[in-house]
């Protein structure tokens, strides 16, 4: 599960089981919703156990609640 940080401002939040070839894909303009932004730097990542927990987590962290806890979290690392 990862978050980057897009050219515009915005986060994209995914899942993948590769993340360095899906950062491949993002930074060549192959994923169709990044393709019309510069992507940016890689935000955050986090490993699950499996796929479904991967899902459920890209899901909160696409929700209101998940994106206050990013906003927070990103904040203290960057303290």
């Amino acid at each position: 599960m990862y978050v980057l940080e897009l050219g515009d401002g915005r986060r994209y939040v995914g899942q993948t089981n590769d993340l360095e070839r899906r950062l491949a894909e993002h930074r060549s303009g192959r994923s169709r919703f990044t393709r019309k932004y510069k992507v940016g730097r890689l935000l955050y990542r986090e490993e699950c156990e499996t796929r479904s927990e991967a899902l459920r987590r890209e899901k909160f962290l696409k929700s209101g609640k998940g994106r206050e806890w990013l906003k927070v979290h990103l904040a203290e690392q960057s303290a």
